[in-house]
């Protein structure tokens, strides 16, 4: 059975959230990880269908290709990125997850209630219902691969590059609320792009430049002090890129 933990996190696991909870292992020690099955894509499919429109969301599925075109040689950069940085994106050997369906499930609203966290660290989950998030009074702290409000949702670094915002290249970390990236804010980075980076390695260069600030949101609220703000800039969800603008944005921008 879960015990009582500092710290707690919800995770379906990927790269990018074990890199941020190695970090945070290696700050503050061993804690509890919920894992939750990862969402199936023809339900995820489906429900961006409903809230976009079929065309849109086709046009964003036609886009996977050129996309995946993309990735040729990119391997190269993601490991100098890795090695350059100390990154640690696998799931750590000694762990034993709580293994749950989904975040919003029974099950992880047990764990969190017999963990009982002072901190509940987020990164790479669905959308976490309102249910969940008021199983215990310890703040939900998201890690988002995007400068909010300005880059909320998906792919946030491409984003900021495609619209020529490459001072908004980085990462937030926030409280979660009932909203998409909505939450007040904890910190931000900013981060340089390198010249070879491309779609596929964007999310690696943010998170290679985000441990900091993760660690700094976590252990403000095990000391209490967290400080959250808002910035006043025009907010925007973003999602999968479509087929039109990816190509040309490549085209004429160079950013792929």
């Amino acid at each position: 059975m879960p015990k009582p933990s500092p710290i707690v996190a919800l995770t379906a696991g990927g790269p990018h959230a074990w890199i941020m909870i190695n970090a945070l292992r290696a700050e503050f020690g061993d804690f509890p990880v919920i894992l939750e099955d990862p969402e199936p894509e023809d339900l995820f499919w489906a429900r961006r269908r409903r809230l976009l429109g079929p065309l849109k969301v086709a046009s964003m599925q036609a886009a996977r290709l050129p996309i995946k075109l993309a990735k040729r040689g990119t391997g190269a950069v993601i490991d100098q990125i890795i090695t350059d940085y100390g990154l640690k994106p696998e799931r750590p050997a000694d762990l034993q997850p709580i293994k749950v369906p989904s975040v919003n499930s029974k099950a992880a609203q047990e764990a969190l209630i017999e963990t009982d966290p002072h901190a509940v660290f987020v990164v790479s989950t669905r959308m976490i219902g309102a249910r969940t998030l008021s199983t215990v009074k310890a703040p939900f702290i998201n890690y988002h691969s995007g400068f909010n409000p300005l880059y909320r949702g998906m792919f946030g670094g491409y984003f900021a590059l495609a619209n020529e915002q490459p001072e908004y290249f980085g990462a937030t970390v926030h409280l979660i609320d009932h909203g998409v990236d909505t939450g007040d804010i904890l910190y931000q980075s900013r981060i340089k792009v390198h010249p070879k980076d491309n779609f596929h390695t964007y999310v690696w260069r943010i998170a290679a430049g985000s441990q900091a600030i993760v660690i700094n949101a976590v252990n403000d609220a095990l000391t209490g002090t967290l400080r959250p703000y808002t910035l006043d800039l025009p907010s925007r969800q973003y999602f999968a890129p479509m087929f039109g603008r990816y190509v040309w944005t490549g085209l004429t921008k160079g950013v792929w």
